[in-house]
């Protein structure tokens, strides 16, 4: 695998606070990254760091194998889209997609801004000013920018945010067919349940940390089906799957909630369970979500 970028303890320190704290991440050539974090987690920072809009405290970037320093070079192969896409919105989408073209030096001929508005599904806008567009074909306007120039690198914050069910079907589709082609994609999303449907590759920050960067394999593997049981006698409960044979693979979590990935016959268990004077008050066949396994990671609910 190509690597894309690779960042050593990278931070970012405004006076005595840590937006970003020592971030060391990997990413390569032709994945979709899913960034994910409550705000003020460090997602933004992370990407304006990476795309050059600001500048790390301290730590190493380093782009397609080159180190990153203030020079805005290496970033011309990134497309970026952070917060809200910003154009001029007296402007046709074509218009404003040929201003920010001629910005960059690039010369786009008019079927080519017409297939650009195709790909993101704008091509029927015409001649509609940017100003009426809903926040959803914003979004969209905000993406074809971005892809000005066939970056290798794409960098986007909320790009599903405003969109329609059938716009985020459209724009997820467009991240696959992107990822195939060999870009590489990092996005950010409170979409959670979106983002586990799109991403290949997970890094979950918190207060500015890691706290974990894993695969989807590894990612379904944290999310598979499991029996819930939950019980007013939470050490009781505890004790006796302990000295149960039958159950296989647990974990019992912080709350006192026991939860059981290969149970062979939950009628059997439940027997068990009685019979060791354990009367649950959930008992019940769950499946892991990406926001149960993130809040796992970084507590709260």
């Amino acid at each position: 695998m190509v690597t894309i970028l690779e960042t050593e303890d990278l931070t970012k320190a405004y006076g005595n606070f840590r937006a970003l704290d020592q971030v060391t991440v990997r990413l390569e050539q032709g994945e979709i990254y899913g960034l994910i974090g409550r705000n003020g987690a460090g997602k933004t920072t992370f990407m304006r760091l990476i795309a050059g809009l600001s500048f790390p405290t301290k730590g190493k970037i380093r782009l397609f194998g080159q180190m990153v320093g203030k020079k805005p070079a290496a970033n011309q192969k990134i497309g970026v889209m952070i917060e809200n896409p910003a154009f001029i919105h007296q402007l046709t989408a074509k218009e404003v997609l040929c201003y920010f073209a001629k910005m960059r030096g690039l010369v786009y001929s008019d079927v080519q801004l017409n297939e650009l508005l195709t790909k993101v599904h704008l091509a029927d806008t015409g001649k509609k000013k940017a100003q009426q567009f809903s926040l959803g074909m914003k979004q969209r306007l905000g993406i074809a920018i971005a892809l000005l120039g066939d970056p290798a690198f794409l960098v986007l914050d909320e790009p599903i945010n405003g969109l329609d069910p059938q716009g985020v079907v459209e724009i997820r589709e467009l991240l696959r067919l992107l990822a195939t082609e060999g870009k590489t994609i990092l996005l950010s999303s409170h979409n959670l349940p979106e983002l586990y449907q799109v991403a290949t590759q997970y890094i979950i920050l918190n207060q500015g940390k890691v706290v974990k960067q894993l695969s989807l394999s590894e990612l379904e593997k944290q999310t598979r089906q499991y029996l819930r049981v939950a019980t007013n006698q939470p050490q009781r409960l505890a004790q006796v799957l302990s000295e149960t044979a039958m159950i296989g693979n647990y974990e019992i979590t912080r709350n006192g909630e026991a939860k059981l990935f290969q149970v062979k016959s939950k009628e059997k268990l439940l027997k068990q369970l009685i019979a060791g004077d354990v009367w649950p008050t959930t008992f019940v066949e769950q499946e892991e979500s990406l926001e149960n396994y993130y809040f796992s990671l970084i507590g709260g609910s």
